[in-house]
């Protein structure tokens, strides 16, 4: 039995290459399970991905403490569940927007219809000025797309949760489809259906109103 734990662990110069790798290459299926245990293939996973998932982040909840928190506890998630990784979860890329999915699904639960203040300071513990600055940015780069988003909410929560992670978050179809715990086909379908609906519904809201003629 000992002997075969000690066949299925990599041998430190194999690690040490893979971490290698992870850093010039980014960290792939194949060095994801070290996140929770190597801190230097911790550092690229989250050198590769924090820009875009902050980007996931605050599209969703528009407060920049707030983004911080949950950045922090995304990441965090992720270091907890890396070793039960499986290659058939999806790319490390979908496996970590899936973990952000369900965490900010259990944020909104938790907080209801209010906004909870009072641990405003944590999130702003974990920021620098820099980071400030770019979360700043695309909240009002946010704000400035409100119509479409206003869009985007009227659609049905399946099709828009695909549309979201292909067309803001960028992911591929595949990608999306392991995020949201969906088959890939049933995916695209989502993604077709709610393109249409959404193109639809800007055309309707940039038509201009139709004035009625009286009788003559």
């Amino acid at each position: 039995m000992e002997t075969q734990k000690a066949l299925s662990r990599p041998s430190t110069l194999g690690q040490h290459l893979a971490v290698v790798a992870a850093q010039q290459r980014g960290v792939g299926p194949e060095q994801l399970r070290w996140v929770g245990s190597d801190p230097a293939v911790f550092e690229a996973f989250y050198r590769e991905h924090v820009e875009g998932l902050q980007g996931f982040i605050v599209r969703r909840v528009g407060e920049r403490e707030r983004a911080a928190d949950l950045t922090a506890e995304i990441f965090l998630a992720a270091i907890e569940s890396a070793e039960g990784y499986r290659p058939g979860d999806g790319t490390p890329r979908a496996w970590l927007y899936g973990i952000a999915r369900q965490v900010i699904a259990n944020d909104a639960r938790r907080r209801g219809a209010e906004r909870a203040r009072e641990d405003r300071w944590r999130g702003s513990a974990l920021l620098d000025s820099e980071d400030a600055t770019r979360i700043d940015a695309r909240i009002d780069a946010a704000a400035r797309s409100r119509e479409l988003y206003a869009a985007m909410d009227r659609l049905p929560e399946a099709e828009r949760a695909v549309l979201e992670l292909v067309a803001l978050d960028e992911l591929t179809v595949a990608e999306a489809a392991a995020a949201a715990g969906l088959r890939p086909v049933t995916a695209r379908v989502r993604l077709h259906r709610a393109r249409r609906k959404l193109r639809a519904e800007l055309e309707a809201a940039n038509q201009p109103p139709q004035r009625k003629e009286g009788r003559r």
